[in-house]
C-alpha cells in the first residue's frame, strides 16, 4: 500500500462504515468476556491482533498482540478463542469476529485501546442489530424481538419473543403484505388498463379480498392486548380498607418483608410495588393506602394513589376481613376474605390466613390462573408493542376506506396508504416488488 493509499486497518477512504466493538457479556467479575467486531477492515484488525485469520466459524486459539507502532511483535494482551465470521454470514452481514477473552478489567481495557489504535470505535446502543437490519439479516419486527429476548424474565416471556426474533410476527405481516400487493396490482391494472381483456370477475376478487385482509386484521387486534402485557409485565393492585392485612399479603406473596405491617390503621401511605412472577408472568403487586375517608393530607394522597393505581392495574385484589363483602368492588376485581382464621369467609370467596398461611396456595393458584388469562392466548404470532398495533389499525382503516370507495383511483390511493403503512411495520417498503407483480401478472407493454 503506497503513502497516498494507506489508511488505519478499521478505517476506509470508499466512505464504508467503521469498525465497531463492544462487548457482548455484562459487568462485572467473571471467568470469560466475549468482544465483538464488526465491519468492513475486521480482518484486516484481526490479522493484526492474531497474526493472521482463523478458519470461518472455527474456534480458534490465539495470542492476541498489540503491535508497536513500527508493526513489531508489541505486548502480549492475552490468549483468547477467536472466531471469524465472514459477512454476509454473520450476525451483522458484515465481516465480523468475536474474541473470548479473559474477563478481567486490564485485559477488557488493553483491548478496547489496541482496537481504537487500529481504528476501530465502541459501539453505540443497538448498533450490531442495527446493521443487522441495514444489510437485510433481519427486519424491525425481528429486531425488537432480540431485544425482547435479552429482557425476557420468565419462560412465557422467552418463547413469546424468541417466536418474534425468529420471524414469526414477520411471516403473518409479510402474507398480508403479498396479497396486498397482488390487490393492488389488479387495481393498477383496472385504472391503467380499462381497454385490456382482463376477467370480469377480477373486480369482485378484488373486492373480496381488501374485506379478507381487513377482517384478518381486526380479528388480529382483538387480542386483549395479552402479547403486549406478557412483554412489558402485569400490574396486580391490592387494595382495601385500612388494616384488613394488605401489606401482610404482599409480604407473603413476595416471600419477604417489604412493607411495614402493624395494627394501627392508616400505616401504608404510599404505594409499594413489588416484582413476582405468577402463571409464568411477571407481576408488579402494588400495596395501596387503605381506601376510607380521612382528614389526615398526607393519608388522603396515599387514598387518591391508590385509586389511581386502582384504574391503571391489569387485576385489582380486593381484600376484606369479616363475613360480609364489601359494596363497593370492580366488577373483574379477585376477591379475598383475609383472617380466617377468626371469621370463615363469604360462600364463593376465596378465603385465606395470611398468619397461619391457610388458603394461601389457593390464591396463589387463582392469581396465576388470572395472569395466564391476561397474558397468554391462542395465538401463534400474538402482537407485543404499541408501534405494531397502530401500523395495523391504520392499515386496516385505509382497507375499509378502499373497501366502501367506488372510485377505482380513491380505492388504489387508500391500498397504496394501507401498504406504505404495512411496510413501516418492517421496515420495509418496496416499490420493486408491487413492480413486478404488475409486470409478472398483466404482462404489461406485450
Amino acid at each position: 500500500m503506497t503513502a497516498a493509499t494507506e489508511v488505519p486497518a478499521g478505517r476506509h477512504g470508499d466512505g464504508a462504515a467503521p469498525v465497531i466493538f463492544a462487548l457482548a457479556t455484562g459487568a462485572g467479575r467473571a471467568a470469560i468476556a466475549v468482544m465483538r467486531i464488526s465491519g468492513a477492515g475486521s480482518d484486516a484488525i484481526l490479522r493484526s491482533l492474531c497474526g493472521g485469520l482463523p478458519e470461518p466459524r472455527r474456534a480458534s486459539l490465539r495470542g492476541i498482540w498489540r503491535r508497536d507502532a513500527d508493526g513489531g511483535q508489541g505486548v502480549l494482551l492475552d490468549r483468547a478463542v477467536v472466531l471469524w465470521f465472514p459477512g454476509p454470514n454473520s450476525y451483522t452481514g458484515e465481516d465480523s469476529a468475536e474474541l473470548h477473552l479473559h474477563a478481567g478489567p486490564a485485559v477488557i481495557a488493553g483491548m478496547a485501546d489496541a482496537l481504537v489504535a487500529l481504528g476501530a470505535r465502541p459501539a453505540e446502543p443497538g448498533e450490531f442489530t442495527r446493521r443487522a437490519f441495514a444489510s437485510g439479516r433481519l427486519d424491525l419486527v425481528q429486531a425488537e424481538g432480540i431485544a425482547d429476548l435479552i429482557d425476557a424474565e420468565t419462560e412465557a416471556q422467552r418463547r413469546q419473543a424468541l417466536a418474534q426474533a425468529d420471524g414469526a410476527q414477520s411471516r403473518l405481516y409479510e402474507d398480508w403484505a403479498a396479497r396486498l400487493r397482488t390487490a393492488l396490482a389488479h387495481q393498477e391494472a383496472l385504472i391503467d388498463f380499462p381497454d385490456e381483456d382482463l376477467p370480469p370477475e377480477v373486480e369482485d376478487e378484488l373486492l373480496g379480498t381488501i374485506a379478507g385482509l381487513r377482517d384478518e386484521m381486526q380479528a388480529y387486534l382483538d387480542d386483549g392486548s395479552q402479547g403486549e402485557r406478557l412483554r412489558r409485565g402485569l400490574v396486580f393492585a391490592i387494595v382495601g380498607e385500612p388494616n384488613v392485612g394488605k401489606s401482610s399479603l404482599l409480604n407473603a406473596l413476595a416471600q419477604r418483608d417489604a412493607a411495614i405491617v402493624s395494627s394501627r390503621a392508616g400505616t401504608t401511605r404510599d404505594a409499594i410495588e413489588v416484582r413476582v412472577v405468577l402463571g409464568d408472568a411477571p407481576v408488579t403487586l402494588v400495596d395501596t393506602a387503605g381506601l376510607r375517608e380521612t382528614e389526615d393530607e398526607i393519608e388522603a394522597e396515599g387514598v387518591r394513589r391508590a385509586l389511581f393505581h386502582v384504574k391503571q392495574a391489569d387485576c385489582v385484589i380486593h381484600v376484606f376481613s369479616g363475613a360480609a363483602v364489601p359494596d363497593k368492588v370492580g366488577p373483574d376485581s379477585i376477591m379475598v376474605c383475609n383472617k380466617i382464621d377468626e371469621v370463615a369467609a363469604p360462600p364463593g370467596i376465596t378465603g385465606i390466613s395470611v398468619r397461619s398461611g391457610e388458603g394461601m396456595e389457593t390464591l396463589r393458584d387463582v392469581l396465576a390462573q388470572r395472569a395466564r388469562d391476561l397474558t397468554q392466548g391462542r395465538a401463534a404470532a400474538p402482537l407485543t408493542r404499541a408501534r405494531h398495533r397502530a401500523a395495523i389499525e391504520e392499515t386496516a382503516r385505509h382497507l375499509t376506506r378502499a373497501a366502501d370507495d367506488a372510485w377505482p383511483e380513491v380505492r388504489g390511493e387508500e391500498m397504496r396508504l394501507a401498504m406504505r403503512a404495512l411496510g413501516r411495520l418492517t421496515g420495509a417498503v418496496d416499490v420493486e416488488a408491487l413492480l413486478d407483480t404488475v409486470f409478472g401478472q398483466f404482462c404489461i407493454g406485450k
